[in-house]
């Protein structure tokens, strides 16, 4: 028996590609459809209208089929209340649940659409208190109602960023290109900081150790005293080489005057470590003097946030590190609260860590010396990061030359 079910697209259809991979998705999975309906876009800020009859011999393999072709904002005509179903266990979802992709959701409880709230990939969806809302699997509770399946589930995809050149042929049109004229980038990225902090939004940082490597942190520190870092993410790494900085004018033991390694240089981090250690916390030899200067004497100094989450290579590690990753992430999500702007420098795990938890409506920044770290942000859902490929400590100067002055 033949199975159908008429859904609808909406958007930029055609320019974005959506149409043809939502059609190849149909094609590929042994189901067949008919365009009832198609509506184009007069001018390029018009969206397009697409309705399509799917149909499928079997209808476990339509509803998988449904389930996927809502990643390209194909939502079901004729819809019901999304069925809730209550957690098995703490830490569990009902077989077959709702998961969550990274942009703006809505699902139909008792005849109202409501919207989602932290829009989180890899998620389920939890009615809490009238609120849906996306919980990670560790975090739901048993009993708790979650959404299964596609139906009443209605998921927004936002449209992709136009070039800004129409031709057709053209050289450096890559998304990430390390011959960009970087000057234009820098002061791109600074008009979309002044622009989040006008409208009263907060910019979080997501850092790497070579932001203190390539002599950079001292610019990052001007940045967070002006007012543009409110929020940062990080390794151990990152904070413990800015602190040996600090302490003893080494990263990794290289002295960051010269370039060049000193004696039993090798030893200075772990050295830094202990005695931080010492104080119970980054903030405790803030105060008591031992650290005098440097991002993270900034950061403690400017009351702003940041949340520190280790790995299994960490020396250490420094007191304010999480080494309960799930603890990590919690803190992290917990800082995510009016961000309007993200900025993810010399790193590719934290970057992809927080892409993961970030709303697809954030704009997001990656700056790295290594093609792939951008790539790969995108690569793992993150479609609206941004790239700029090149030295990090160049890239600090500038931004805050632009930023401070």
């Amino acid at each position: 028996m033949t199975i159908t079910e008429v859904v609808q697209m909406q958007g930029h259809l055609i320019d974005s590609g959506a149409l043809s991979r939502a059609l190849d998705d149909i094609l590929e999975s042994g189901a067949d459809y008919e365009i009832q309906d198609l509506v184009f876009g007069k001018t390029k800020n018009d969206e397009s209208t697409a309705r399509i009859l799917i149909s499928h011999e079997d209808d476990v393999a339509l509803n998988d089929l449904l389930v996927r072709l809502q990643n390209h904002g194909v939502n079901p005509v004729e819809t019901s209340d999304a069925e809730l179903v209550p957690a098995p266990m703490d830490g569990v979802f009902p077989e077959g649940f709702h998961s969550s992709t990274n942009f703006e959701t809505f699902v139909r409880i008792t005849g109202d659409w409501v919207q989602v709230r932290n829009p989180e990939m890899d998620c389920g969806l939890v009615l809490r208190d009238g609120v849906v809302t996306t919980v990670p699997m560790s975090d739901v509770l048993e009993g708790e109602p979650v959404v299964i399946g596609f139906l009443g589930v209605k998921v927004i995809v936002p449209p992709p960023p136009r070039p800004e050149s129409e031709s057709v042929f053209e050289f450096m049109n890559s998304v990430v290109s390390s011959e960009k004229p970087q000057a234009l980038q820098v002061r791109q990225i600074a008009d979309q900081m002044r622009d989040c902090k006008a409208e009263g939004k907060r910019i979080l940082w997501v850092g790497g150790p070579a932001i203190v490597h390539t002599g950079g942190a001292p610019a990052l520190s001007r940045l967070v005293e002006a007012g543009y870092v409110d929020v940062l993410f990080a390794g151990n790494a990152l904070a413990v080489h800015d602190i040996e900085s600090n302490m003893y004018g080494t990263s990794l033991g290289v002295d960051l005057s010269k370039g060049s390694g000193v004696d039993h240089g090798h030893e200075n981090h772990i050295r830094a470590i202990n005695r931080v250690r010492s104080y119970g916390s980054i903030a405790g030899a803030v105060a008591a003097g031992a650290i005098t200067d440097g991002l993270m004497y900034s950061m403690v100094k400017a009351d702003k946030p940041f949340v520190l989450v280790g790995s299994v290579r960490d020396d250490g590690p420094l007191p304010d590190v999480y080494t309960d990753v799930i603890e990590g992430q919690r803190a992290m999500r917990a800082e995510l609260e009016n961000v309007g702007f993200s900025i993810m420098v010399a790193t590719m795990l934290h970057a992809i860590a927080t892409g993961n938890i970030l709303p697809a409506s954030i704009p997001l920044v990656c700056v790295d010396i290594n093609p792939s770290t951008v790539t790969k942000l995108s690569d793992r859902g993150s479609a609206q990061a941004q790239g700029v490929v090149t030295d990090i400590g160049l890239f600090l100067e500038q931004l805050a030359l632009e930023l401070v002055g």
